[in-house]
């Protein structure tokens, strides 16, 4: 991944866009690491893997509740309990 610096990406705009569609690109900004530029393909292949994680979270808790044999009752009798 390449990096540079905020003005070098402002001043060549064309170009950065140009070759995000190859590789994302790192923009420093007053010696810092500020941002990233890449490709909608891209931003759409991590935003999917995000989703897909997220799901099979949600779906690995939902097992392991079911068998631990905690129904929503259960949980709401749970959490009135003082």
């Amino acid at each position: 991944m390449r990096t540079i610096d905020a003005a070098e990406a402002q001043a060549r705009l064309d170009e950065v866009l140009d070759e995000t569609q190859r590789q994302p690109i790192v923009i420093r900004q007053r010696g810092k690491d500020t941002a990233v530029a890449l490709s909608i393909a891209e931003y759409e292949r991590l935003r999917g893997d995000a989703i897909r994680a997220f799901l099979e979270f949600r779906n690995d808790v939902a097992r392991e509740t079911t068998e631990a044999g905690l129904t929503e009752e259960r949980i709401a009798g749970m959490l009135s309990e003082d």
